[in-house]
């Protein structure tokens, strides 16, 4: 699938989108959402140029496509921190938390800053 393609498909389903809530309110406001969203993520993308992070961009999307489609929700859902997330440490200890929750974020929210 193209970039291209997916782009106007993220377009589509905002153009279609309808609040779980049924309020117009929320309809309104998750369908602003999706567009911001889309035009954010495929701007901060443009540039790229290696074929391999262009196909890991495509995965994404598709994979945020498919989940809020199923649970009718366009936000991103709640990642969980590995096991003593919150700890404080230093050095090698800090280093090796921040692999883990670098290796458990989930594909849909790689575009997404730590938090």
């Amino acid at each position: 699938m193209s970039v291209l393609s997916l782009y106007m498909r993220v377009f589509r389903i905002a153009r279609t989108w309808q609040a779980q809530s049924g309020l117009t309110s929320d309809t309104e406001s998750e369908r602003k959402y999706i567009l911001q969203e889309a035009r954010t993520l495929f701007r901060q993308n443009q540039q790229l140029t290696d074929q391999e992070s262009i196909k890991m961009c495509i995965e994404e999307c598709e994979a945020r496509i498919e989940i809020g489609l199923h649970y009718r929700n366009p936000f991103p859902r709640a990642t969980y921190l590995p096991p003593m997330g919150l700890a404080t440490q230093k050095g090698r200890r800090l280093r090796a938390q921040q692999r883990l929750r670098k290796q458990a974020k989930p594909i849909y929210l790689q575009s997404h800053d730590e938090t």
